[in-house]
């Protein structure tokens, strides 16, 4: 037992060594750029069942400082009072135009068929795609577009800070942080066109308007649930670059809020975003057993076999608050990691079994496979 403690430690070390140096990989804010015609960007936002968040959303879109926005929010056909809250609340802003969406086509999903609408509505030289729930720092558009100054970056995206209240947002959410920090190398995403190295999130996608027509933008990603990674790899497919960056300090969204939310929503995407692989499934079953569940045990053995049995558990410890403070999340959530590791395995096996019986998942009133 205590070679096996010592081995684990010892890769405890080596993993937190390598989330340390995969961080030095995500790409630089360059300076701002400084233009006399700046260019048109166009923030776009499809809404479905978003009456609590878009008085919000509209009102962090009106204090944005960049000077040349236009903004197109579409109605995904939603159940509640969506649409007159966004109509009512823009009336006297010109840049605002509010849509409601085509019946959803056969063979597209229902975000992807939204973001497709929205993009033909768009008049910029760059869209931006968010999500409902995200909110952006006054200056993030400005903050933006030096990094498309490189004519080969067709997209920025990244994983925004997510302010979390359910107690199971709280063990599954920031876990999409720990994740990228961990199995994604950094290097290879944000300088390579190797596929498999693509990440990207939803809640935030940048694209040259160019770049994002050379693709067919959301056309060539039509029926995915997980369109984000894929519109990603699309990119890189036809030669554009992609920076994943850390978008936590201009970056915010509001992600599932309710203990419902968070499990149907993580249900939908999280054995499909690994390809529907039950070798890889059972693999990240292993490795978080091992490395970040097995240490509380350990932990609660120190007493009968000495402090040393400790050290797992802080090394673990320490690797989620480092990336909760690289990432804006509350302190105190790093304490919750095994219980945070044991809730992902729970939800991918959840995911996986419901696949494998060939039901729908759920999102929003719509079915998906």
């Amino acid at each position: 037992m205590e070679s096996f403690t010592i081995m684990l430690s010892g890769g405890l070390f080596l993993s937190f060594l390598w989330i340390i140096i995969n961080g030095l990989f995500y790409p630089a804010y360059p300076k701002p750029m400084k233009s006399a015609i700046p260019p048109l960007v166009s923030i776009l936002v499809p809404m479905r069942d978003e009456e609590r968040n878009v008085l919000q959303l509209i009102e962090n879109f009106k204090k944005l400082t960049y000077s040349n926005l236009e903004f197109i929010l579409l109605d995904d056909h939603s159940s509640d009072s969506t649409y007159s809250l966004a109509v009512d609340s823009t009336k006297k802003d010109s840049r605002f135009s509010i849509l409601q969406g085509v019946p959803l086509k056969k063979g597209w999903a229902g975000k992807v068929h939204a973001c497709y609408q929205l993009s033909h509505a768009a008049n910029g030289d760059y869209l931006l795609f968010l999500d409902a729930d995200a909110r952006l720092k006054k200056n993030t558009i400005e903050s933006m577009l030096p990094f498309f100054q490189n004519e080969k970056v067709g997209l920025v995206t990244g994983f925004p800070r997510f302010p979390v209240t359910s107690w199971l947002s709280k063990l599954v959410v920031p876990m999409q942080h720990f994740v990228i920090w961990l199995h994604l190398p950094l290097a290879l995403a944000n300088y390579s066109f190797y596929k498999p190295a693509s990440a990207a999130h939803g809640a935030f996608m940048f694209f040259e308007r160019s770049s994002y027509d050379f693709i067919e933008g959301h056309f060539s990603v039509k029926s995915s649930i997980v369109e984000d990674v894929h519109l990603a790899r699309v990119m890189k497919e036809h030669g554009f670059q992609v920076k994943l960056i850390n978008a936590t300090p201009f970056v915010t969204c509001h992600m599932y809020e309710t203990n419902k939310e968070v499990w149907n929503g993580f249900l939908k995407n999280i054995y499909i975003g690994i390809g529907k692989s039950p070798l890889m499934a059972m693999g990240l079953t292993l490795f978080y057993s091992l490395f970040y569940i097995a240490p509380l045990f350990l932990a609660l053995l120190s007493p009968f076999y000495g402090v040393w049995f400790l050290v797992p558990l802080l090394l673990v410890w320490m690797q989620k608050l480092y990336i909760d403070l690289r990432t804006g999340q509350l302190a105190y959530l790093f304490l919750f990691m095994p219980i945070s590791a044991l809730a992902f395995l729970v939800i991918l096996h959840a995911s996986m079994w419901k696949s494998w019986r060939k039901q729908h998942y759920i999102w929003k009133g719509r079915a998906y496979k």
